[in-house]
């Protein structure tokens, strides 16, 4: 009995090793290239019509294309392709001939069977060095962050000198800046001096005398460096915070420039779903509506957005009571009649804005201006005769809803008026991770193949290939039967390996391939640790099945202090390290928990199975 197993340990080992098998199938299956249609609103549905007019133009294209199906709730449609090469000009006439309230999307489709992904089972996620994600570059426009931030100073100083009691004018010019026009020099001093203590970011100067005293206050260059750097960078927090809503894995979102931004997202299967989060600038106003009597110049007309009351208007007051930027946080939900809201809170300050705004204008309405940034595509010929698309940005303007304010509102209230709990879902994510400081456009859009090159990628893993031969070679070598016992535990290690980071969802990147090779490495080193152990105890005299049994274990604790070290340091590069160094570390760190089940467990198993009933003269080690 010293080298044998009751049966409980064989059958654990045993169904260890068969979940790996079936959680690592879903590998085999390569996923096909394809097209993702969806609307610019989550509201939108595709019908079987909208698909049919994407087919005429791959066919007319002569793009072979198969398995074109509507699916999630007509929310978006997959059309797979034959060939990778394919996208890119699939995608430019699909697009064409939807026109721009659709987002057509590069994607992968996955081939796994349904049997497999009913049990959970999912192929392992690749990065972008190899090919499975998409790269987007955006360009902020700083400008409109500049030209909301002069609306800011024009609103404030109309208010600063109503309070001041000063009486004037004061109105925006077309260059820019802010103008202010008196009856008198000592009103036009006054106003000056007012603006000057509370804003002293404005450049003030002189520019009339009588019989009408004016002045223009300019944005110093120092703020507007700042107003663009800030816009710069809540862009950035902003898109980070969208990616992590769309739980992508090892995501890169990294400025380029003084105005762009790059954001790189691996192993993501929803790229229109990407496409239309990232690029939304979903920035709301809360404005009063304006009275029948209210001066042309103190309101605007805007139309609604929802369907049930497409084709009507409101007018809503010029100031803008808050915006986005004060919502700390959102959630979707429905209310007691069971149509979709969201519930919306704000942050101190927004919330005191709210309530001052509000305690005096009970009974009056007061209207959610939704803003977003959409564009406007035009097809010229280049010098080439190329046609290329030319895209115009807008920023659509539309009236979600004006209830009649009952009470004054606070930091929490709620935003009814939506179509459907798809757009009240992707209303509320939008605004929670944070309002965009300026619109973008999309500059580049591709799916990234290999970053080092196809033929690093084949390099690579024909690394993982020659150096599994060597080892194997070498153990069967080197040490026969003991050999072979310790080839297949290799095996299952690299098939438990790759099912654990299937199931965890970790994205395999050329730096986690290098951590697969040091992990066959390391995976037998610890078979070389017990079968030396092992022949040391035969040439001291101990008996084949005593010196088994003496080798696994007086090799245990110099096994476990090795590998426990290398985690260690694994968990430290995953915890300090980005991107590639996560993968690195995330790979090597299953690698090492594989490696110490398979070399101490399932290799004793088989050992035993092998020599555990022979006697001690029929034994040759």
């Amino acid at each position: 009995m010293l080298n044998r197993y009751p049966l409980w340990k064989y059958l654990l080992i045993l169904g260890l090793v068969s979940c790996g098998f079936f959680y690592a199938a879903p590998n085999l299956y390569a996923p096909d290239p394809a097209l993702q249609i969806s609307g610019q609103s989550s509201a939108q549905i595709i019908s079987r019509q909208i698909l049919q007019r994407a087919t005429a133009a791959l066919a007319a294209g002569d793009i072979e294309y198969f398995g074109e199906v509507v699916e999630a709730r007509d929310a978006s449609a997959l059309i797979r392709l034959r060939q990778r090469d394919d996208q890119l000009p699939a995608q430019s006439l699909v697009q064409r001939a939807l026109g721009d309230a659709y987002v057509v999307a590069l994607n992968l489709a996955p081939n796994t069977p349904e049997w497999l992904m009913d049990f959970g089972a999912r192929p392992m996620k690749y990065g972008l060095d190899l090919s499975g994600g998409v790269h987007f570059k955006l360009e902020v426009d700083t400008s409109t962050a500049l030209a909301r931030r002069v609306e800011f100073y024009l609103s404030a100083t109309k208010k600063l000198l109503r309070e001041e009691r000063i009486r004037g004018f004061i109105s925006d010019t077309e260059n820019g800046d802010i103008e202010g026009r008196f009856r008198s020099e000592e009103l036009r001093d006054q106003a000056m001096a007012s603006i000057r203590d509370r804003y002293p970011e404005l450049v003030l100067k002189r520019t009339g005398g009588p019989p009408e005293w004016s002045f223009t206050a300019t944005v110093s260059a120092e703020t507007v460096r700042q107003i663009t750097s800030n816009a710069l960078k809540q862009n950035l927090t902003t898109l980070r915070n969208r990616v992590n809503e769309l739980g992508v894995s090892e995501p890169l979102v990294q400025p380029q420039g003084a105005n762009r931004i790059v954001v790189e997202l691996p192993g993501i299967q929803d790229t229109a779903e990407a496409k239309r989060i990232l690029g939304k600038t979903a920035n709301l106003e809360f404005r009063l509506v304006a009275g029948a009597d209210a001066p042309l110049s103190s309101k605007q007309q805007f139309s609604y957005r929802s369907q049930d009351r497409a084709g009507a208007y409101e007018w809503l007051e010029r100031e803008v009571i808050i915006s986005g930027e004060r919502v700390s946080n959102a959630q979707a939900s429905f209310d007691q009649n069971g149509r979709p809201n969201v519930n919306i809170d704000l942050d101190s300050e927004g919330g005191a804005l709210m309530h001052r705004a509000t305690r005096n204008n009970i009974k009056r309405r007061m209207g959610v201006l939704f803003i977003e940034r959409k564009n406007r595509t035009r097809y010229e010929r280049n010098a080439a005769g190329e046609e290329v698309a030319i895209k115009t940005p807008y920023d659509e303007r539309k009236v979600i809803t004006a209830p009649v304010i009952q009470s004054a509102l606070g930091s929490r209230f709620q935003i009814t008026g939506l179509d459907s709990p798809q757009e009240a879902s992707e209303l509320a994510l939008l605004l929670r991770a944070g309002a965009l400081a300026a619109p973008m456009d999309f500059v580049e859009e591709r799916t990234v193949g290999p970053s080092l090159g196809a033929e690093n990628v084949a390099q690579g893993l024909k690394s993982v290939q020659v150096g599994l031969v060597l080892v194997v070679l070498f153990m069967i070598v080197y040490y026969r039967v003991l050999g072979i016992a310790a080839v297949i535990g290799l095996g299952c290690n690299l098939v438990l390996l790759v099912a654990c980071m299937s199931l965890l969802g970790a994205t395999l990147t050329l730096p986690g391939i290098a951590g697969i090779v040091l992990t066959v490495g390391m995976a037998v080193d610890a078979n070389v640790l017990i079968f030396s152990r092992i022949r040391e105890e035969v040439r001291n005299g101990l008996s084949p099945q005593m010196a088994i049994h003496s080798g696994f274990q007086r090799a245990l604790v110099t096994i476990l202090d090795a590998n426990f070290t290398t985690l260690l340091v694994a968990l430290i590069l995953y915890a300090v390290g980005t991107g590639p160094v996560k993968g690195f570390a995330v790979t090597l760190s299953i690698g090492i928990i594989t490696s110490m089940f398979c070399a101490i467990l399932g290799t004793r198993a088989l050992v035993n199975l092998i020599y555990g009933r022979r006697r001690g003269s029929a034994i040759r080690l």
